[in-house]
């Protein structure tokens, strides 16, 4: 079974930050590419090893990117 879920990427110096906001899991790479991939398999090995009580405990259904204008200064 294949699932959709989001990827927020994210430059952090000289790397780069992957976060799953549906579970709240993370990862990082050198790339993006790699920082996508490495989330990926994170999120695997949880489905793989978490129970269904923690999938259902921790999975946020609602989640909302967006961007918005604020005033600064």
């Amino acid at each position: 079974m294949n699932r959709s879920l989001t990827a927020i990427i994210e430059r952090e110096a000289d790397a780069y930050v992957a976060l799953c906001p549906e579970l709240d899991i993370a990862s990082q790479g050198g790339t993006v590419e790699e920082a996508r991939d490495n989330l990926r398999e994170a999120l695997e090995l949880f489905f793989e090893t978490a129970s269904a009580d923690e999938i259902q405990r921790r999975f946020q259904t609602e989640v909302y990117v967006t961007q918005l204008e604020v005033t600064v200064g």
